[in-house]
């Protein structure tokens, strides 16, 4: 299923980020960057991501 797997793509982004003392602006463009190519790989339109 494309929702079990983009589901399990934003958790993964989300744990990277959950174990960080301090979260900076480029793990911020990182974890942006997984939820947009998640997006896609999911099948949303690029206009919406």
């Amino acid at each position: 299923m494309a929702f079990e797997g983009l589901s399990d793509r934003l958790q993964a982004t989300m744990q990277k980020i959950k174990g960080k003392g301090k979260v900076t602006e480029a793990d911020i463009k990182a974890m942006m960057r997984e939820v947009r190519l998640a997006l896609l790989e999911a099948d949303v339109n690029f206009k919406v991501v």
